[in-house]
């Protein structure tokens, strides 16, 4: 394993990690310091910690990072239903490998989260997974069929132990919304919501902008988010609802969001990491594995995006891990389907794009992809500290590695970054009392 010594023979139930360079977003912590697990917990935080057994392993991590585990708000679980995209298994191995210890999840099959019964199979799918795999949390449907016609039993969803409720689609019909913002305020659960509105994005496949127009891709407007966006704020207004906004992509809703916060309004937003990183200038190459949904903003949208999270505008970082098969991608831009995989490379591209560049601090980063969210989903964030769950990844910042078929987890191979060289990766990760994982 890169960077890291260990010694003893395996990693057993405890372990005393040497100077790693630890980094806590609920604490401030960014510091060199020793930590002792112990049977799932963390039992020391300190530097050049003593009062350990004689015999307990050490693994040495000079030049590494110790940091809580990251959380996902909202991605795709192809399974059930399209296995031949992506199986719950492998959906598994690349959140694992991402550095992702929790993910909420909405199945790529709509209607099947609308009832609790969909949500016991769906459990029951998980339970024969082998070996460490991150906690599971799912969404409970907002509308049947998630098709925005008819409201769920919202409270039937809630006593089977959703973490909240998102259908993953536009919900248009203002006076449905308005009935489940006020029915919702007794349910103490997140309503995510995705501010688009489709008749506005007609046949486009682009942010409208100079660059679509050049590339002759169909534009869509960004009223078409905005909009929206403004009308789910007026109708939360009312109602002390928690609401999440989705997968904000421009300025303008950035403006939105941090005026409904001011106004006291209980709100949460996140973005998407590939709205970070790209723009409609990388549209040049007609990237397939870049048409998004929403698509990818302008230049000025980008800027806006990053400066949010970094103020907090923008709670956190979410994935929107979406496989498709080779087929399904291997077609012209604009008849694509619009998603991209990402669970295995986040962080490391994000780390690599605004940690290494100096744009953002490491502090930041963790803070958009895991306290952030977690407080999103009402958790309690993953924390190094005493007495805490040993919810911990341990990544190096310095190794390169090619990302291709072999090295991605997932057997989706829909990535906008296949067959390049990335810096950073997950090289061990705890979840709580299982065994470690180990990258490869």
């Amino acid at each position: 394993m890169t960077g890291v010594e260990c010694v003893g023979e395996q990693m057993p139930e405890s372990v005393v990690i040497r100077r790693a360079r630890v980094l806590d977003p609920e604490s401030g912590c960014d510091r060199i310091l020793d930590v002792w697990l112990h049977a799932g917990q963390i039992e020391q935080v300190g530097v050049d910690l003593t009062s350990i057994p004689s015999d307990c392993p050490e693994l040495h991590a000079e030049g590494l990072i110790l940091a809580p585990g990251l959380v996902d708000l909202y991605s795709y679980s192809a399974e059930p239903g399209f296995e031949d995209r992506e199986t719950l298994q492998g959906l598994s191995r690349a959140a694992l490998a991402g550095g992702y210890t929790r993910l909420a999840l909405i199945p790529q099959q709509r209607g099947f989260l609308d009832q609790p019964a969909g949500l016991a199979q769906l459990r029951s799918l998980i339970e024969p997974i082998p070996g460490p795999h991150p906690q599971f949390f799912f969404w409970g449907a907002l509308t049947q069929g998630s098709t925005g016609e008819q409201m769920t039993q919202l409270r039937e969803l809630q006593q089977a132990k959703v973490i909240g409720f998102a259908d993953g689609y536009p919900l248009n019909d203002d006076l449905l919304l308005r009935r489940i913002l006020e029915y919702g305020q007794g349910l103490h659960l997140p309503i995510a919501l995705y501010g688009c509105d489709r008749r506005l994005m007609g046949d486009g496949v682009a942010r409208d902008s100079a660059d679509t127009l050049r590339l002759g891709l169909s534009p869509i407007p960004a009223s078409a988010e905005t909009a929206a966006v403004a009308r789910i704020l007026e109708l939360a207004a009312e109602f002390p609802t928690p609401v999440h906004l989705m997968r904000l992509s421009t300025a303008r809703s950035v403006e939105l969001v941090a005026a409904a916060k001011q106004q006291g309004h209980p709100i949460t937003a996140s973005t998407l990491w590939t709205h970070l990183i790209w723009d409609t200038r990388d549209l040049e190459n007609y990237d397939p594995n870049l048409h998004l949904d929403p698509p990818l903003g302008t230049p000025r949208d980008r800027q806006a995006l990053r400066e949010a999270v970094k103020s907090g505008t923008i709670d956190a970082i979410a994935i929107d891990h979406c496989p498709y098969t080779y087929e399904e991608k291997t077609v012209a831009f604009s008849q694509s389907p619009p998603g991209t995989l990402g669970l295995d490379v986040a962080m490391s591209l994000l780390w690599q794009r605004l940690v290494m560049t100096g744009e953002w601090t490491p502090l930041e980063l963790w803070r958009g992809l895991s306290s952030g969210p977690a407080q999103c989903l009402g958790q309690r964030p993953a924390a190094i500290a005493p007495n805490r769950p040993a919810e911990l990844i341990l990544f190096d910042p310095q190794v390169s590695w090619t990302v291709n078929r072999s090295s991605l987890s997932s057997q989706a191979q829909n990535s906008p970054v296949l067959q390049q060289q990335i810096t950073g990766r997950v090289q061990q990760i705890w979840c709580g009392e299982s065994q470690p994982w180990q990258q490869g």
